[in-house]
């Protein structure tokens, strides 16, 4: 008796499960139809009638009876390359000045992050014996003149030969080259800014000896920066100085720039297979230095292929494929990734112009089914382009 009220217990259970099945998912009647338990479940009232509405909503179903899918036709998306790379950044202009003589230092004319222009002073080293040396050439130059205009006055007369006035040309010629040498001597003794720019820090205090080479101070452009950075060699012919890059530094994420290639080098590196490239980035604000790592990316636009919602890609045995709708009718079509991203998935197949692809109800197609098609939701078209994907 215990088996029977088993038995009985499972077939209520069952009968309520497929009523529940029924009732909640859209495809379940024609599946239901098709192995003729949905007319018996109707003449008992365990199933209402299936309504139209939802059908026409979203503009009338293509295709007819059969199984009730959602589909939209496949759209010609752009293929966006983009090439991403690291890079270092340096000022536009850098030059790290020197000394060129030994000596003390005696004046520091500048601080650390100063803005100087070019021919502006930097720093000056002890200079007297220079001074000396200028002065006694200024002494010789006058001198030499004096003589020079004397000899003159007596060749006017004809009172001198022509070999003393040479010898006085010569004279006078010599104290205005040892007086320029002089004034030259002096001059390296003031180190001058040779560029319009930031100054780094001081490497030398006041009263501290140096000698010739060594380093005093980094002055540097940062008006705008050069990033350099490789790419692969397949891309060498679509660059050219003028492309637009995008860069976001490694240190502030949220700050996305553009700038411009500026310079190619000639030659592809042979172990990497890889071209050495300069980008200029502008740095108006002066909110970015030398040294920072940049993330420097390049959009190329490719060819077109369908691009298709993700929920209607399928995997079988053999791949990807979709369901299409043709001629009122389901078809498993084979399809190849072209790219992927949240919205829209690029794939290459023999889609043809009126195909539709199939995003909701899959799972009770077969090949050469018949379907009903209904609109998909407006807030659920695809998009017109597919975002960017990363080479």
């Amino acid at each position: 008796m215990a088996l029977w009220k088993q038995i009985v217990l499972t077939v209520v259970l069952l009968g309520a499960g497929l009523v529940g099945w029924a009732a909640l998912v859209p495809t379940a009647q024609p599946w239901l139809d098709r192995i003729g338990l949905l007319g018996p479940l109707k003449d008992l009232g365990l199933i209402a009638e299936a309504a139209e509405e939802p059908a026409q909503a979203g503009g009338g179903n293509r295709g007819g009876g059969g199984t009730v899918v959602i589909a939209a036709a496949a759209q010609s998306v752009v293929l966006n390359d983009v090439i991403a790379a690291i890079g270092s950044a340096r000022g536009a202009r850098s030059v790290t000045l020197q000394a060129e003589v030994d000596g003390q230092v005696t004046a520091l004319f500048v601080a650390p992050g100063e803005m100087v222009a070019a021919g502006q002073p930097i720093a000056e080293l002890d200079s007297a014996a220079a001074q000396i040396a200028l002065d006694r050439a200024a002494l010789i130059l006058a001198d030499a003149q004096a003589t020079s205009a004397r000899v003159a006055q007596l060749q006017a007369r004809g009172a001198t030969t022509d070999l003393q006035v040479q010898d006085a040309d010569l004279a006078l010629k010599t104290a205005e080259l040892q007086y320029r040498e002089a004034e030259f001597e002096l001059s390296r003794h003031r180190i001058m800014a040779p560029i319009d720019g930031s100054v780094g820090l001081l490497a030398v205090e006041v009263g501290e000896r140096v000698s010739n080479g060594s380093e005093i101070t980094r002055i540097e452009d940062r008006s705008s920066l050069i990033v350099d950075f490789r790419v692969p060699e397949r891309i060498v012919r679509m660059i050219s100085p003028g492309v637009a890059v995008q860069a976001v530094p490694l240190a502030d994420p949220g700050l996305v720039l553009r700038g411009q290639i500026s310079a190619l080098d000639n030659r592809v590196d042979e172990a990497s297979r890889t071209l050495m490239v300069q980008a200029a980035i502008a740095n108006q604000d002066d909110r970015l230095r030398s040294g920072m790592a940049f993330s420097i990316s390049l959009t190329f636009e490719g060819d077109s292929y369908p691009g298709v919602d993700p929920l209607a890609i399928q995997w079988g045995s053999a791949g990807s494929f979709v369901w299409i709708v043709r001629e009122g009718k389901a078809a498993q079509l084979p399809v190849r990734i072209v790219q992927r991203n949240a919205t829209t998935v690029l794939v290459d197949g023999a889609l043809q112009e009126g195909d539709l692809v199939v995003t909701e109800g899959v799972q009770a197609l077969r090949p050469g089914a018949e379907v009903s098609v209904a609109a998909p939701p407006a807030d659920g078209a695809a998009l017109n382009r597919a975002d960017p994907g990363k080479t």
